[in-house]
């Protein structure tokens, strides 16, 4: 019988990262991908718009639960714990999903083509960070002040997580928020 088909973007995601640390990203296609998990090239498409895509799982579903969290903190909380705090659940993953995410970040912050790509994807990440701390601030989301915050914490997010990819032992929620907390002591709260 062959394979049963694989039907959510996790499975597709799991599937086609293995294919790629076996692989390589640039030597695997997407009809390979496709074959390997019983579906045809058309659905394929139904969940992933390329390839590319692939590494980044269901990442508009994390951006709409990040947009909830952030909705959900009290008014009263400083904007940047604020964020932090989003930020950190955002990036928490169960224990079992750790060593996919781990492979997959690896290939995001190295593979030319995804490092490129993932640009498109950090934009959309940082318009939620904009989005939120231009609210706060009575602001337009893409003037300097909230794109400057936006900016900034991707800057923390990609530094934190190239400590956690070269420390095999590393927790990685403790380190972005000690990014955050390093941020807020090295230029003070206002």
């Amino acid at each position: 019988m062959g394979r049963a088909p694989a039907t959510t973007h996790s499975e597709l995601s799991h599937l086609a990262l293995q294919m790629f640390l076996d692989r390589g990203f640039d030597e695997t296609t997407v009809d390979e991908i496709a074959r390997a998990a019983g579906i045809g090239r058309r659905t394929f498409f139904r969940y992933f718009a390329s390839k590319n895509d692939l590494p980044w799982g269901d990442f508009d579903s994390l951006l709409s639960a990040m947009r909830a969290q952030l909705r959900s903190l009290p008014p009263e909380t400083p904007l940047m714990d604020a964020i932090r705090v989003a930020v950190i659940e955002f990036n928490r993953f169960p224990d079992a999903e750790l060593p996919f995410h781990r492979e997959r970040m690896r290939l995001l912050l190295n593979v030319p083509s995804l490092v490129a790509h993932s640009t498109l994807r950090y934009a959309a990440w940082r318009q939620v960070i904009a989005a939120f701390a231009a609210e706060r601030l009575g602001s337009d989301p893409d003037t300097l002040e909230p794109q400057s915050i936006a900016w900034a914490c991707l800057g923390l997010c990609l530094a934190a997580y190239e400590q956690w990819l070269s420390q095999d032992d590393a927790d990685l929620p403790r380190l972005l928020d000690e990014a955050f907390q390093r941020l807020d002591s090295a230029f003070g709260s206002p």
